[in-house]
């Protein structure tokens, strides 16, 4: 499976300018190759390269830097097609979508820009990469990483590495090929995952991952941009853009210590995990004005991402399952009924009088969907009889 490795560079001041005028020069270039795929209805690659590789060439970009600047256009309006096809830009005729449609992509001057090993090559002991630019080859260029993020590199590294301008600080993004462990095909259960709002994520084994810290620092966050916006002055302006990412760094962290420990607890009881599939909850569900802001904080995917590629580094299964009746489903006698969900925490059975927390409850009967969909899975993989 491929994971991706960051580490920061620590540039030369001359250095760093020769990276930052390249990112300039090459995503200036991209926008210009863009607005040439746009007017000509968005070519073939092949054919793309063919009316700008010259030109490419000619604003001093190298062969290899031109090649990687063309196919990162074309596959921005790949990219493009995809979503709108999925239906993320909305419908038909949608403001959002014809906006989408009716201009061709444009690329941040900061934007990331691929390299490969033509481009870039990695000393490892001395901690330096030596890197293309359009002032001529960087030698010497240092980076920091952790002890465990050098060792990725030095084992799993393979292929491109994107590089990438951020608070004005440079990074690289490399790409790893790290090995799978073999799927356990007979898991002895299923730990379902109730994830929320006021409870991160909470499994049929009793583990619980409380949002309240975290909901707490998204408002203080929140409070703190309002109030920085509202003052606007330039310390002000600076306080921001320092503070910028400083919420979804958090967040990822948080979500990164659930999934471990959630895909630990599976693998060391020889268990399946079974979440729930909430794509296009954002657009089922209304909210109070007042609690939108929470609910488009909820960074589920990300952390049903986190929980996906751990597992299946470590070869434990995972299932998503219908979220549907969750809640209000009885886990001990099957009942259904609206008014079972007594409030957000307290789950009550009208029928037979069972009273738990309600995520636990929601676990449960996820966990128990999620063996419904691996068996299933498992037997129509079996050929039929002849």
């Amino acid at each position: 499976m491929k994971l991706v490795t960051r580490v920061k560079l620590l540039p030369e001041a001359d250095q760093a300018a020769a990276l930052r005028r390249t990112l300039r020069i090459i995503n200036d270039a991209a926008c210009w190759v863009s607005v040439v795929a746009f007017e000509r209805g968005v070519p073939r690659e092949y054919e793309l390269r063919r009316h700008t590789y010259a030109e490419l060439k000619a604003r001093g970009l190298g062969a290899q830097a031109a090649q990687h600047v063309i196919k990162k256009a074309r596959d921005a309006y790949t990219t493009l097609k995809a979503n709108i096809r999925a239906g993320h830009l909305g419908k038909p005729g949608s403001k959002r979508r014809i906006k989408a449609e009716s201009k061709p992509i444009t690329f941040r001057p900061e934007a990331a820009q691929p390299y490969d090993d033509r481009c870039l090559s990695w000393q490892l002991d001395a901690r330096t990469v030596s890197i293309w630019t359009t002032a001529g080859r960087l030698k010497g260029v240092r980076f920091a990483c952790s002890p465990e993020a050098l060792a990725m590199l030095r084992e799993h590294r393979k292929g491109e590495s994107d590089l990438i301008e951020l608070g004005g600080e440079f990074y690289l993004i490399a790409t790893c090929e790290v090995p799978e462990k073999p799927l356990n095909q007979n898991p002895a259960a299923f730990i379902g995952v109730d994830l929320g709002i006021a409870n991160i994520a909470t499994t049929s084994t009793g583990y619980r991952a409380a949002g309240r810290g975290l909901n707490r620092h998204r408002k203080r966050q929140l409070d703190l941009r309002r109030k920085l916006q509202a003052k606007g002055t330039k310390s002000a302006k600076r306080l921001l853009k320092k503070r910028s990412r400083k919420e979804a760094r958090h967040s990822a962290n948080v979500n990164h210590i659930v999934a471990k420990t959630i895909v630990t607890t599976a693998e060391r009881t020889g268990c399946g995990i079974a979440l729930e599939d909430l794509t296009g909850i954002r657009d089922r569900v209304r909210h109070r004005k007042d609690q939108r802001t929470q609910l488009h904080s909820w960074s589920f995917r990300q952390l049903a991402s986190f929980v996906e590629y751990k597992a299946r580094r470590a070869g434990v299964p995972l299932v998503y399952v219908d979220p549907a009746y969750t809640s209000q489903l009885c886990c001990q006698c099957g009942h259904i009924e609206r008014k079972n969900r007594v409030d957000q925490a307290t789950f009550a059975c009208r029928s037979c009088g069972t009273v738990m927390h309600a995520d636990d409850n929601a676990s449960h009967n996820i966990a128990r969907k999620g063996e419904t969909v691996w068996t299933a899975g498992r037997e129509s993989r079996v050929p039929a009889p002849a």
